[in-house]
């Protein structure tokens, strides 16, 4: 990838924890590793990690709000169907809410 690229993409693992993780570490240890640099997109590109964004607002490339607004619909079938199965932690309610807020979070991408 070109440094020329002006969009803002969404990483191809949309749900993920790396700096979440990061925070986490920095505040209870005072660690901090680094970010990746480049990571992959949903639209197959590496970008630079500060051209990514978890955000729907933010989110400037088509194809990586597509992936988004799809990967979030999985994720909310895969909440619920995860709740379903015996033995699971999931409670019914809990589930529900997560998949609501995954469904937003689709629509969001969705609408441009």
């Amino acid at each position: 990838m070109g440094g020329s690229d002006p969009h803002i993409h969404v990483e191809v693992k949309v749900i993920h924890g790396d700096a979440a993780v990061r925070d986490m570490l920095a505040s209870t240890f005072g660690l901090a590793g680094d970010l990746p640099g480049v990571v992959t997109t949903g639209c197959g590109v590496r970008a630079p990690y500060a051209m990514t964004s978890p955000r729907p607002d933010r989110v400037t490339c088509l194809a990586c709000r597509e992936h988004a607004h799809r990967e979030h619909l999985r994720l909310a079938e895969e909440v619920e169907r995860l709740s379903r199965m015996p033995g699971s932690v999931i409670g019914a309610a809990d589930a529900r809410r997560a998949a609501a807020g995954h469904r937003e979070l689709a629509a969001r991408f969705s609408a441009a």
